[in-house]
């Protein structure tokens, strides 16, 4: 479903313009530090960690409650920002929302941005924090196999890699990841992208095709990553072995379709799956002020899959049938 003509006048009133990326990225991260600082809620008191592996130390947040803080349960979250924005300051509040909502811990990484570090080194970060956090689970009071996997975004696309990486190396399986509008695929081009929520949604949004391949542009080390699944992960040739995942797509996201599609591509290669498209949903929405329907269903979704896991009509729930 293409954006309403209302709803598009009201994105354009209330978003900012379809800004260059590749010259302002230094602004928007001040600009989303500031929008980060704030008051920390008192039942949560986040603590620092750092992931470390002799060469580099990795900054990371942990966010718990008073009461939640011997459970096992562990969200590893990796925040959103086309990989050249955000870190654990801007995203401090949906960090705290996230543990309330859901009684998980939350651990948040804080890994390398791009341009100053480009493709890999923000996925390296992220793998070795997950690395680290599944054979050390239990310094987290945590059980390797209570420790979700968890993106939105940019975020969602490490998230993905992280689990892919670790299936080829043979060094952790998580059991279970959360794929909020996930950035996928390496083309966003109206004119040669394979999905129609590109040309559907990629003008005059929130985001923007165009900022997407900003992003990509800032990210990719040199030409041949664009073809590296792990860059891409939609690109990936063997979707087996992966944990049971959640993907949640947002309906006037130019990244609809190819989160979808390796919902659908996981389910082709025989694990469980479960995607759901939230309705009038725009890319961004889980990480926006405020708790409105769209994040009230996502996190109905969330906590049923955490709590529950997937039902055998939920694994069969594929693009045709997304609800």
């Amino acid at each position: 479903m293409a954006i309403p003509k209302l709803m598009r006048a009201a994105i354009r009133a209330l978003s900012k313009p379809d800004y260059h990326i590749k010259k302002t990225y230094r602004i928007v991260r001040n600009l989303e530090k500031v929008k980060g600082i704030q008051l920390v809620d008192p039942v949560y008191k986040p603590w620092n960690y750092y992931f470390a592996d002799g060469k580099r130390e990795v900054p990371a947040r942990v966010f718990e409650s008073e009461k939640d803080r011997l459970t096992p349960n562990t969200l590893l979250f990796f925040h959103g920002g086309g990989w050249i924005t955000g870190d654990i300051e801007s995203y401090q509040e949906t960090c705290i929302e996230l543990s309330r909502m859901t009684g998980f811990r939350v651990i948040s990484v804080d890994y390398r941005l791009a341009p100053e570090y480009r493709f890999p080194a923000g996925l390296d970060d992220c793998y070795l924090a997950a690395k680290e956090v599944f054979h050390r689970a239990s310094f987290f009071h945590a059980q390797q196999d209570s420790v979700v996997l968890m993106g939105d975004s940019a975020g969602g696309n490490l998230a993905a890699a992280v689990s892919l990486k670790g299936r080829d190396l043979g060094e952790f399986q998580f059991q279970k990841q959360i794929l909020l509008y996930p950035s996928l695929y390496n083309d966003h081009h109206p004119e040669t992208s394979p999905f129609d929520s590109v040309r559907e949604n990629g003008t005059g949004n929130l985001l923007t095709a165009k900022q997407v391949n900003d992003y990509l542009e800032l990210y990719k080390s040199r030409d041949e990553d664009l073809k590296d699944p792990y860059f891409a992960p939609l690109l990936e040739s063997d979707f087996s072995n992966q944990p049971d995942t959640l993907i949640l797509s947002a309906e006037l996201d130019p990244l609809r379709d190819e989160g979808e599609a390796y919902g659908a591509e996981l389910l082709k290669a025989g694990n469980r799956a479960e995607i759901h498209r939230i309705p009038e949903g725009l890319h961004g929405f889980f990480s926006s002020a405020g708790y409105f329907q769209q994040k009230k269903l996502s996190y109905e979704y969330i906590n049923r899959f955490l709590n529950e896991g997937i039902s055998h009509e939920d694994k069969t729930d594929t693009m045709g049938k997304i609800r």
